[in-house]
């Protein structure tokens, strides 16, 4: 197997993401040159954490054979214009320390699973340090999102030139990941970052609404700003705001056929996914490990594209078959099928009570 491993300091890669969340070309085309070494540097950075993610993922299907033997599994090298944002949100971030750019995600079927999976993982004694839980579910954010997020720094005697590199393992239910998906698809055809809390008010409080209203179906904490409501009060909300905006129609007319996605020829441990979101179409490209490497200069290339204006968004997964990664990254499929069938049925349920008292 072929592995990307580091090439630079994390000097250099700290110097690196100062350089590209200032986005020297905009500024001054004199910069250009340091801003393309930059780059450089950011897409080796990122490329380094496929090898312990690779590890991580072994560990984390073996508890959930245990657990939940149905739950999906996705690992994916976080994008380049996700990082930049991220570093540009968080002043004095520095890019080695950033604890996302390796993810693996866990979506299992209810909060049962998610809590008995949270616990084999903290009460599991490992070299890697891990780093404080962050619970979004007990504690929700603001904008609705809810989640467990595991954070480790790796530690492998066998790979030292790994170690130090954080891996994060975010643990949703169904319900959580159906949410999010819908967030980033709506985000994806508004041209919004809802995902990172930008974008219209109105869109921003649908969602907070409809993360509160499914709370109350998995018997979790509700999110801030809705404690005082109950469950009449949150439906009633959510199905003037679906009106108001067309939210379902939006969405189901989002979708894609089957027939639309356009796989190359070829099996791989790897996928790049790339969504034209103007053709509305979805490409998938396989890659074998052992073609790794060829396979982030290819995701980077993708992302230098959609930098120049092309309408792409891009990620590299590993997942399984294609019929896995739908699942486990419905949003670059444009698939929200789960979440409107939920808020469909709220929205039913509040009709139905309301007929029922007059």
């Amino acid at each position: 197997m072929t592995f990307v491993v580091p090439q630079y300091t994390k000097g250099q890669v700290n110097r690196a993401g100062e350089i590209l969340a200032a986005d020297l070309p905009l500024l001054n085309e004199e910069h250009w040159d340091e801003w393309l070494d930059a780059s450089r540097v950011l897409a080796n950075w990122r490329g380094c954490h496929a090898y312990p993610i690779n590890t991580f993922q072994a560990t984390l299907r073996a508890k959930l054979k245990q657990i939940d033997p149905k739950a999906l599994v996705a690992q994916r090298l976080k994008r380049t214009p996700s990082i930049i944002a991220k570093l540009q949100r968080f002043k004095g971030m520095q890019l080695s320390r950033m604890q996302d750019i390796g993810g693996l995600r866990a979506v299992v079927s209810s909060m049962t699973e998610l809590r008995a999976l949270q616990k084999a993982y903290e009460s599991t004694r490992f070299a890697h340090e891990q780093l404080p839980t962050k619970d979004y579910i007990s504690q929700p954010k603001a904008d609705g999102y809810r989640s467990i997020h595991l954070i480790y720094r790796y530690h492998n005697d066998l790979a030292p030139e790994y170690n130090g590199l954080s891996i994060e393992l975010q643990i949703r239910t169904k319900t959580q990941h159906a949410w999010a998906t819908a967030v980033e698809t709506m985000g994806t055809y508004l041209g919004q970052a809802l995902k990172s809390g930008q974008g219209d008010d109105a869109w921003k409080l649908f969602f907070q609404t409809a993360s509160a209203a499914l709370t109350f179906i998995e018997r979790s904490p509700t999110i801030p700003g809705f404690e005082n409501l109950d469950r009449e009060s949150i439906y009633e909300r959510l199905e003037k705001q679906e009106s108001d905006l067309n939210v379902l129609q939006k969405l189901r007319g989002f979708a894609i056929a089957t027939d639309r996605i356009h796989a190359a020829r070829g099996t791989g441990s790897y996928h790049l996914i790339v969504l034209d979101s103007v053709k509305r179409s979805v490409t998938l490209t396989p890659y074998p490990t052992s073609r790794l490497d060829e396979a982030t200069k290819d995701y980077a290339h993708i992302e230098d594209r959609a930098k120049a204006g092309e309408p792409l968004e891009a990620v590299l997964v590993s997942a399984g078959p294609i019929e896995a990664l739908k699942k486990a990254y419905p949003n670059y499929f444009l698939d929200t099928e789960v979440f409107i069938s939920q808020i469909q049925r709220m929205i039913n349920a509040y009709h139905k009570n309301k007929s029922e008292r007059a």
